[in-house]
């Protein structure tokens, strides 16, 4: 049998060898919307446990349109081009309106990569800026949370008089979900924030897991937060495996996101037999082009409310990383932690001796998962890299098997997650 696994904005395609037995995991099939224009109109004329955003507006009124970056696929462009027509309803000017673009610890964003997210009649027409996570003046204190979570916003979301985000509602590691409040707490929250949510006290909570709402204590600082910044409306979508849009939802930053999470649940959630020998989790275009987005697919798998491969097994990623490490100083924060540590145990005494700064929570995590798993790149553009974090770089999906098979025998069961930040396979 093939199996086809994205790469880059292309795809792999392979067979498994004799002895290895596949298994298939893939997020359920839903129809795409017909009409995402409309069915987005829609949403914002019918918002979910909230006013509508044109009876919100007013005149002279300042407003910040809080957006993903371009490492979420998130359709901004729709998103926010109806948001506009909303707030120009209520009499909004231009001038008086800010699009704020959500990198947290990542790179700036180009000029190129804020057009292809919002289009150049969007970016040709209104302030769009990048967040700035480690410039106190456009920053804002709110406080600490009884949990002692430090409560760091920009500036400009905070001081606006209407706070609005868009977003991505899927499988996250640490949130459960992503979307809701999440795009403005740690898309634009300051770095001391982003430092305790991503630390290893907090990640080391068993509450923060994929799928986990209730008792997650990320999501409860993501969405205080969200409550301290004065975000009042989000516009989030459900996407497919390919990237289509399934559900969109609007209004109040925690209504709509609960609904859309019940929705994207029944759509990721895939029951899976058992645990397995090897994991093959694919990425895909934007996320595979750095290590650190990448590498996603191996954690997520690993940290499933059950891992999905047993103590000792291996995932294999075919991810093109072409951006290396990634560009960001959480990208190289993350690449410097991995590569000066002898080994992993070092990593994840050190992290919970000394804690690390925000970027480094990737090397937290990769270091867990590598503990007891090792993780194979597949087609890494830079192999250096990968072995400098501590995995193994394969030139081709018959290499990395090839290393699986030298490594468990030859008797194995394999699980193909084609899309693996989406789909959250659950063993049974």
């Amino acid at each position: 049998m093939q199996y086809h696994v994205p790469y880059g904005q292309g795809e792999i395609t392979f067979e498994l060898p004799a002895g290895m037995r596949g298994q298939l995991a893939v997020s359920r099939v839903v129809p795409p919307l017909a009409n995402p224009p409309a069915a987005v109109r829609e949403a914002l004329a019918n918002p979910i446990g909230s006013p509508r955003l044109r009876d919100m507006a007013r005149p002279g009124a300042s407003v910040c349109i809080v957006f993903t970056d371009i490492t979420r696929a998130s359709p901004d462009k729709l998103l926010v081009s109806a948001i506009l027509d909303e707030l120009h309803a209520a009499g909004v000017r231009d001038e008086d309106i800010t699009l704020l673009c959500a990198i947290g610890m990542h790179r700036p964003s180009t000029q190129d990569e804020k057009i292809a997210k919002l289009g150049p009649a969007i970016v040709g027409r209104y302030r769009v800026l990048d967040h700035t996570p480690r410039d106190p003046a456009n920053l804002v204190e709110m406080g600490t949370t009884d949990a002692g979570v430090p409560m760091v916003a920009n500036r400009l979301a905070f001081d606006a008089d209407l706070l609005i985000a868009t977003g991505l509602v899927e499988p996250h590691q640490y949130a459960g979900y992503s979307g809701g409040s999440k795009t403005l707490a740690i898309g634009c929250g300051g770095e001391r924030m982003i430092e305790y949510t991503h630390g290893p006290k907090m990640l080391d909570h068993p509450g923060t897991r994929l799928g986990q709402i209730e008792g997650n204590p990320f999501q409860e600082a993501v969405q205080q937060a969200g409550r301290l910044a004065g975000l009042n409306f989000v516009a989030n979508v459900v996407l497919d495996d390919e990237g289509r849009i399934v559900a969109v939802g609007a209004g109040h930053p925690i209504a709509a996101y609960d609904a859309l999470v019940q929705i994207a649940r029944s759509i990721y959630e895939v029951p899976v037999s058992q645990q397995f020998d090897v994991a093959i989790g694919g990425v895909g275009y934007p996320k595979d082009a750095n290590l650190y987005q990448a590498s996603r697919a191996a954690s997520y798998l690993y940290f499933a409310p059950r891992p999905v491969v047993r103590q000792g097994g291996i995932f294999i990623v075919p991810a093109r990383c072409q951006e290396g490490a990634g560009e960001g100083i959480g990208e190289q924060r993350f690449l410097e932690a991995m590569r000066s540590a002898p080994d992993v145990k070092t990593i994840l005494d050190d992290a919970r001796l000394h804690g690390y700064k925000a970027g480094q929570q990737r090397a937290f995590i990769m270091a867990k998962v590598l503990e007891e798993n090792p993780v194979i790149i597949v087609g890494s553009e830079h192999p250096d890299v990968v072995r400098d974090a501590k995995m193994i770089p394969a030139e081709t999906m018959e290499g990395a098997l090839e290393i699986a098979r030298h490594a468990l025998g030859t008797d194995l069961d394999v699980l193909i997650v084609p899309h693996a930040i989406h789909t959250l396979p659950i063993v049974q």
